[in-house]
């Protein structure tokens, strides 16, 4: 197998919140909005380092702003970092995302945004009923989402996704039903739908949130006739936790599941090319030093794995040339009980398998 790739991603890891979500156990700070100037100065002093260090992959085609909560950085600051990604690379046909919270823009800043360059938008909204919302400790409201969608559109973005959530508390197939059938309304062209986890160390984990929400056979419920729905509407899936209207997938989080190299910057940010590695958890540190700390997460990849378990997160699956003998006889059996179906040369989970696809790979691998 070939895994070469003559492009590389960006990410950049944006840590800020105006407050930390219950359920979130990313790595982000509340009440230091005041150092974003100095964040942005060290997220660009990384870029040119990369950019002076890199021998080879020197052209870019996506970059992700994630968080933390991006559209806390005004427009200057998200058009410095792309001028100085410009600057140190050759960015071609780009797919720039900025994740956006409802909470956090105006009309006039989804236009700065645009103009900036940022051209695919990651909103989320998480739920379109505000019970929901507030237990989910969203700052915004199901209309203010909506809002958000629309203003996003009147700004010029053609390529927006929604995140949702499933699982939550007090979550029927009725709400869910009806937050999917306003969503698909909408003029978007992608949906990231993730089911809850409750997260040890996170507040909900805290507030034994496990017992107050939808039991495993419930969730299972919940997702395979989202599924069903999103595929009849328009949005078909792509991944494990990803719809999209044709031609509409996520490109920078398909080089994670393809292999394609990337560079992360930004405290907690990771990274793939060669090795995988990854930046402390610490803005301190971020900030104060030249450039940022990273250690080894695994030096020597075993990439033929990798490829088998990532690639089967996708509704393409894999050539099924990649497993071996004793594999390919595992997936016979997994493919008699409806988890696992073979098209032409290749193999995938079925959305059933989706929901067991850890416990399967295990068997596989």
């Amino acid at each position: 197998m070939i895994y070469a790739a003559d492009t590389l991603g960006i990410y950049i890891h944006v840590p800020f919140c105006l407050r930390k979500c219950p359920y979130c156990d990313f790595y982000s700070c509340e009440n230091r909005l005041h150092e974003r100037d100095a964040y942005v100065q060290a997220v660009c002093r990384n870029i040119g380092y990369y950019g002076s260090q890199m021998n080879f992959c020197r052209k870019v085609d996506t970059i992700y702003f994630g968080g933390g909560t991006p559209s806390l950085l005004s427009p200057e600051n998200i058009l410095e970092m792309l001028c100085c990604i410009d600057k140190y690379f050759i960015v071609k046909s780009p797919e720039i995302t900025m994740e956006v919270n409802p909470a956090t823009v105006t009309i006039e800043r989804l236009l700065g945004y645009r103009k900036a360059g940022v051209n695919r938008l990651s909103i989320g909204l998480q739920d379109l009923h505000n019970e929901s919302l507030t237990s989910l400790g969203r700052l915004h409201t199901a209309e203010q989402g909506i809002k958000t969608v629309m203003s996003a559109v009147k700004s010029g973005f053609e390529n927006i996704s929604c995140d949702i959530m499933i699982g939550t508390k007090g979550q029927t197939e009725e709400l869910l039903y009806s937050t999917l059938k306003h969503i698909v309304s909408l003029p978007i062209k992608h949906i990231s739908a993730y089911m809850l986890k409750i997260e040890e160390g996170t507040l909900y984990a805290r507030q034994n949130m496990q017992d107050l929400v939808p039991d495993g056979d419930a969730v299972a419920e919940l997702y395979l006739n989202m599924v069903s729905y999103l595929n009849e509407n328009g949005f078909s899936q792509y991944e494990i936790s990803n719809f999209a209207k044709e031609g509409f997938e996520s490109r920078h989080n398909c080089r994670y599941w393809k292999l394609s190299p990337y560079i992360g910057i930004g405290p907690s940010a990771h990274s793939f090319v060669d090795k995988r590695f990854y930046v402390p958890s610490e803005l301190d540190s971020f900030i104060k030093e030249e450039y940022q700390t990273t250690l080894t997460e695994d030096e020597y990849p075993d990439l033929e794995t990798e490829h088998i378990m990532l690639g089967l997160r996708l509704s393409e699956g894999i050539p099924i040339e990649w497993l071996n003998i004793r594999q390919q006889k595992i997936t016979e059996r997994f493919v008699k009980g409806g988890l696992m179906e073979r098209f032409s040369d290749r193999i995938r989970f079925t959305p059933h398998g989706f929901l067991v696809s850890n416990a399967v790979l295990c068997d596989i691998l």
